[in-house]
């Protein structure tokens, strides 16, 4: 029986929780985030009916689900967490909920994040003078700000808005001379899209008017390098020892698996979506675009004209593997799917983050454990060990097994290693078989 007064320390390392059953589960998320009855009939149900899904896009014909789970054991910048995940991948939640179980034996995540920039640009074409449309821009600076101001709204009556302007001169391209004019705009708690593109066309016909050119395309940038997040943590080396080898063997494993993936595109790319598992459930899961911090990340990651890793780890002086993780995470808890899908709101409330930085934080802190969870499987049991256990359920029921069998057939797979789908068929039929 579930015992409430477990959740009033608000420790995030809830012991056990996946063997709990899934309505005791349900109990320890409500008393965490103190959720209402409404919050969790929408993590029943979905968070969005077929009438509110057919506004959102066009065509529509149903809704499609993912499991929501939350990783467990996050400490970040001394404040514990309950990470709310959508995903479909197996173990990448256990992963991640163990991967913060070892951070926090160094102390946890420390985490920072930039003021929330966003960069919208113009493209300015049929440039006679580049010199003289770039001072005539300059010169007009302040008018062209004050202009973007004019449709911020209540992003401006919260500190935010239009805030600077830059220029880029692209020369002897194969369309003529450019320039891209650089909106900076500060979105606040908001990811911002829809208010740095209704400010650029705003400005637009202004700009076009001052320097004599014409303005093309008017769009924000994925690439959010102006609003980035950091987080680092350390483990130390005893908390890494495992059955095959030791805590400083496993140490150096984990940075000869590191150095691979700063040197090599092949690699980092696989390196990196590890860690954007982690990421992008928590993104999917709070209703924010995933895919474009997804671009902005990738796009960071070759910054310097070569794909590399997005984080870096190192060995301390006391012994005690450390790691960081830097990317542009342009991210927002208003607005968007948070206005219209339910459960995305219910997932803001189990995080209990008060800003859209603060959200950043935490999925850099949750992509670092993510990113370690997996070398760390690589380094020792390869990825394939854990990540088959999980994918046995998944196989039992895509073989036809009723709810009831699907844990007995998941675990004979697993006791026989022979987890594959026709494995899986065999147990279902041999158990529809009068005996």
């Amino acid at each position: 029986m579930y015992d409430s007064s477990i959740m009033r320390e608000r420790r995030s390392t809830i012991s056990g929780l996946y063997k709990r059953p899934l309505s005791e589960r349900q109990a320890i998320t409500r008393d965490w985030a103190d959720l209402t009855d409404k919050d969790l009939r929408a993590l029943e149900e979905g968070g969005l009916a077929l009438h509110e899904a057919d506004l959102m896009i066009e065509n529509v014909i149903g809704r499609y689900a993912l499991p929501f789970g939350v990783a467990t054991n996050f400490l970040i910048n001394d404040t514990d967490y309950l990470i709310p995940m959508v995903i479909e991948e197996p173990s990448v939640v256990a992963a991640c909920s163990y991967a913060a179980k070892l951070f926090r034996a160094g102390g946890g995540f420390q985490a920072s994040s930039d003021e929330s920039l966003m960069t919208g640009q113009i493209q300015l074409l049929d440039v006679e003078d580049r010199s003289r449309v770039v001072q005539t821009i300059e010169r007009h600076k302040a008018e062209i700000i004050d202009k973007a101001n004019e449709t911020a709204g209540s992003i401006k009556a919260r500190g935010g808005g239009a805030v600077d302007l830059q220029t880029r001169v692209f020369k002897n391209t194969s369309i003529g001379e450019m320039i891209v004019v650089h909106l900076l705009y500060d979105a606040r708690d908001a990811m911002g899209a829809n208010a740095v593109n209704t400010a650029l066309e705003q400005v637009s016909p202004f700009i076009e008017k001052i320097t004599g050119g014409r303005v093309n395309l008017r769009i924000l940038s994925n690439l959010s390098d102006k609003r980035m997040a950091w987080a680092e943590g350390s483990i130390p080396a005893s908390a890494l020892g495992h059955e095959c080898a030791s805590g400083p063997e496993v140490i150096d494993s984990i940075l000869e698996a590191a150095v691979f993936a700063e040197l090599d595109p092949y690699r980092a790319a696989t390196h990196n979506k590890g860690i954007m598992n982690g990421v992008d459930a928590l993104l999917i899961a709070t209703g924010n675009d995933w895919r474009a911090v997804e671009a902005g990340a990738h796009a960071y990651a070759a910054r310097a004209g070569r794909y590399t890793s997005l984080s870096r780890w190192w060995k301390d002086e006391h012994g005690d593997l450390r790691g960081r993780i830097e990317l542009p995470l342009a991210v927002g808890i208003v607005g968007g799917a948070t206005r219209v899908q339910r459960l995305a709101q219910t997932a803001l409330k189990i995080l209990g983050v008060q800003s859209a930085r603060q959200l950043a934080e935490v999925a850099a802190a949750v992509g670092l454990a993510q990113n370690l969870a997996a070398m760390r499987a690589l380094a020792t049991d390869g990825i394939q060990s854990g990540h088959m256990r999980m994918h046995a359920r998944q196989l039992a029921i895509a073989a036809g097994a009723p709810t009831e069998d699907v844990v007995a057939i998941a675990q004979q797979m697993k006791a026989e290693g022979k987890i594959r789908l026709e494995r899986a068929r065999e147990l279902v039929n041999q158990r529809k078989s009068p005996s």
